[in-house]
């Protein structure tokens, strides 16, 4: 059971990496702002079940281009297909 509970663990931490990961992106923390990687990140934590992400990632996504949105989409898969 406590291999359970560690791989729990281990699930909540990586997915508060990606929200925060987002944030970092969508608002310049220790970088400049690029919405297309807030985007990303946020979403790979909006698929993982992170209802946070979801909202932020969908405010970031009314500012982006169509061109932005796309290859933010297309980052996403790229690392979800990878890992």
């Amino acid at each position: 059971m406590a291999h359970f509970h560690g791989s729990q663990n281990r699930q909540k931490a990586e997915d508060l990496i990606l929200l925060e990961m987002g944030l970092k992106f969508a608002i310049g923390r220790d970088c400049d702002i690029n919405v297309i990687e807030a985007h990303k990140w946020l979403n790979i934590a909006a698929i993982r079940g992170n209802e946070k992400a979801a909202r932020m990632r969908n405010q970031v996504a009314a500012t982006m281009t169509k061109a932005e949105l796309a290859a933010a989409l297309r980052s996403a898969r790229e690392w979800l297909a990878s890992h």
